[in-house]
């Protein structure tokens, strides 16, 4: 009688959930949807987490939206772009995705956030990094975008738009137009402009339907190069002043009205905090473009870095790559990106949608694997087959109608993983070494109370350990195949 009861509840909870967000939008109001992502932007390197950085486009969206304190996301690009995409954790379709790669991150025929917008009569275009297959054969296109611009790799250089400063890469050139190399690979204009310039021109873009427009910046992951109107020279010390860059003081991204930059003394934090002020500038100019053309009351909007800070760059490897040192804004969580500590898991997240959420915070643990469900929630999407995702649809918090279930978070790293972790609440276990974990080999922490993860308790709570531990195996489980240690 009880289960029964029980099993009721829940039903009622369903249905309560389900009417709520099929009453949300009719098929006529259904919202335009723009995704941002970020390139290694640690939590500190924007200026709602840091009054020190400027990004006043970046944080009045944050501040009039609702800010998701607690987002996570996965240890590096590639397997941050497979979680978004899919709704799925990385290791659900094998090793590929689980570091930056060039290789396919995961087969073709797989549902992703493209596909279903497109299944649902909107428009799709992409403008900036793919990296989850970086041949033709396995561009964006062939996963639910009508449209697509920039690069199938990584990161390129910020004006020459190659992908290595070497000719011997099968992946090089990678700046296309709908998979096709662009001739001259519009060398020259600085990657972030180029980017917003194709959003700017879709948006504005007639239509008699909805859009969905994904933006992966290339910003502000290496090689870091802000020359401003000196397009001919690679942003490099001034010889006179090597505590400066050459041309830093006729450069716009270096000089913002506040002058926030300039009161910088670190030469090389300088140069990333230029890069994240043209990143904002940027996205203003994306926000003005949806407010002119009469959409932004009806766009959603939704932002996040795709994994904590680099901190140090050696240079090289990618075109006008300066050596960088201590780069990023500091903060006080533990590691960096690659690591499955805080610092490179926990970033900078945010939704913003002005004709149906209000300005406010929430503090329940989410992930960027979220936002696949949650999107098809709010438009109503019903698959024809069914769709497995690893996340869940934070409607009920994100419109105040209740709450979400508790679920574990879960991150694992590498081809032959070496980085391993899993929070269930306020508890988080970590390993690093390769093999998979052990009982006994895990570290324990209590985030509510140990934020930046320096006291470790698994000595002190062997049945906490213990359960972690369990539900971290029904998880692993649940990953195409156990790389060999």
């Amino acid at each position: 009688m009880i289960r029964l009861v029980t099993f009721s509840l829940k039903l009622i909870a369903v249905l309560q959930l389900l009417s709520f967000c099929g009453d949300l939008v009719s098929a006529d109001e259904r919202p335009n949807v723009v995704v941002i992502v970020s390139d290694d932007q640690g939590w500190a390197d924007i200026g709602y987490n840091n009054p020190k950085v400027y990004t006043p486009h970046l944080d009045q969206l944050a501040s009039s939206g609702v800010k998701l304190m607690n987002h996570y996301v996965m240890p590096q690009c590639t397997p941050t772009r497979v979680a978004l995409m899919t709704g799925r954790y990385p290791g659900r379709f094998g090793t590929a995705g689980l570091h930056a790669n060039n290789i396919p991150a995961f087969p073709l025929g797989t549902p992703t956030l493209a596909s279903m917008f497109q299944d649902s009569g909107y428009e799709t275009f992409m403008s900036g990094k793919w990296h989850l297959g970086s041949m033709a054969e396995h561009g964006p296109n062939h996963f639910g975008f009508n449209g697509s611009h920039d690069s199938l790799t990584g990161a390129v250089g910020m004006y020459d738009h190659r992908y290595h400063d070497r000719n011997d890469t099968p992946y090089d050139p990678t700046w296309h137009r709908n998979h096709e190399i662009i001739p001259g690979y519009q060398n020259g204009r600085h990657v972030t402009d180029l980017t917003c310039e194709e959003a700017v021109k879709f948006i504005r873009t007639e239509r008699d339907k909805p859009f969905f427009l994904y933006l992966p910046f290339h910003a502000p992951h290496t090689p870091l190069d802000e020359r401003g109107q000196f397009t001919e020279t690679p942003t490099q010390p001034d010889p006179q002043n090597t505590k400066r860059w050459l041309n830093e003081d006729g450069i716009k991204w270096f000089n913002d009205p506040e002058r926030k930059i300039q009161s910088e003394k670190s030469r090389d934090k300088r140069l990333l905090l230029a890069a994240v002020y043209h990143l904002d500038e940027a996205v203003g100019e994306v926000v003005n473009a949806l407010e002119e053309s009469g959409q932004r009351d009806n766009t959603i909007i939704l932002f996040s870095s795709d994994n904590g800070p680099w901190v140090d760059n050696r240079g090289g490897g990618y075109p006008d790559n300066y050596p960088l040192m201590d780069y990023n804004q500091p903060d006080n969580l533990r590691g960096k990106k690659l690591d499955v500590w805080e610092g490179g898991i926990h970033v900078a997240g945010f939704i913003n949608w002005p004709s149906r959420l209000e300005s406010r915070q929430i503090e329940e643990q989410v992930h960027i694997i979220d936002w696949f469900p949650t999107l098809a929630s709010i438009i109503g999407f019903r698959p024809k087959q069914k769709i497995e995702w690893d996340g869940v649809d934070l409607s009920p918090i994100l419109f105040d109608q209740g709450s979400i279930a508790e679920r574990d978070l879960y991150w694992i790293w590498h081809p032959t993983v070496n980085r391993w972790a899993l929070r269930y609440r306020q508890w988080k276990i970590v390993k690093y070494g390769r093999g998979e974990p052990k009982l006994n080999q895990w570290q324990l922490f209590n985030l509510e109370k140990d934020p930046i993860e320096t006291d470790d308790l698994a000595g002190e709570h062997p049945e906490i350990v213990s359960m972690m531990h369990q539900r971290f195996l029904a998880q692993r489980h649940k990953d195409v195949q156990s790389p060999k240690p």
